[in-house]
């Protein structure tokens, strides 16, 4: 059971990296983070991947005044992410034609989606950006989508004025990431509940949030995930 949760949590971050990569080469609009992530990448010179592990460290410091827990995911989360990202990116090669652009678009949405289903389902703990969106959540007594959008409004607009990407790609995402969390979670979430002492939550704040408003499971005040 521990060898099944280990390989399916490395081999979903290692696929949510993958996945980020081929939405910015499609160029077509990021998800919120990655908004940032490029537009910080822009202003330094840094790889998306290598300002993704720093912002997702920064994002954890701020985990000890929430009195958030890392676990295991937390930790593989900062790291495993980006590297994989700049991996990807050096083997996949820029697209100018809409007929590549759009379906690099399209496979980064689904394995996106495919890939938080398999690490948020695998219960090693959230991820930081999810660690600071129940926890603010938990702190302020604000429903986790309030928490939710005031982040990603602020992270959003910081990434666009820096520099990132904003487009038809970042609303595809808005709408398309819940229901696709929503069947890859059943798809890859064990029949028997994870041990509730071991805690469980989505590992990026999209994902997170996606989980938390969707009709198929709900977050509790430790940012458990819970099954109906």
């Amino acid at each position: 059971m521990l060898a099944r949760r280990l390989v399916q949590l490395y081999l979903g971050l290692t696929l949510y990296g993958v996945s980020t990569a081929l939405l910015l080469r499609a160029e077509l609009g990021l998800e919120p983070w990655g908004v940032l992530n490029q537009g910080v990448s822009e202003l330094t010179g840094l790889t998306v991947g290598t300002v993704s592990i720093l912002i997702g460290a920064l994002v954890l410091l701020l985990w000890i005044p929430l009195r958030q827990r890392p676990g295991l995911g937390t930790v593989s989360n900062v790291f495993a992410i980006g590297l994989t990202m700049d991996a990807t990116l050096s083997l996949v090669p820029e697209a100018d034609a809409l007929t590549v652009r759009w379906p690099l678009l399209l496979a980064g949405l689904v394995l996106n989606g495919a890939a938080s289903g398999l690490y948020i389902a695998a219960g090693f703990g959230a991820g930081p950006r999810d660690g600071l969106m129940t926890g603010l959540h938990s702190r302020t007594g604000r429903s986790i989508r309030s928490m939710r959008t005031a982040i990603e409004v602020v992270v959003v607009l910081t990434g666009f004025l820096l520099g990132g990407t904003v487009g038809v790609g970042t609303l595809l995402y808005a709408l398309a990431i819940g229901p696709l969390v929503q069947f890859f979670l059943r798809l890859f979430t064990p029949a028997t509940p994870l041990s509730p002492a071991s805690p469980q939550s989505p590992a990026s704040p999209e994902e997170a949030a996606a989980v938390a408003t969707a009709p198929l499971c709900s977050v509790d005040p430790r940012g458990a995930i819970l099954r109906p």
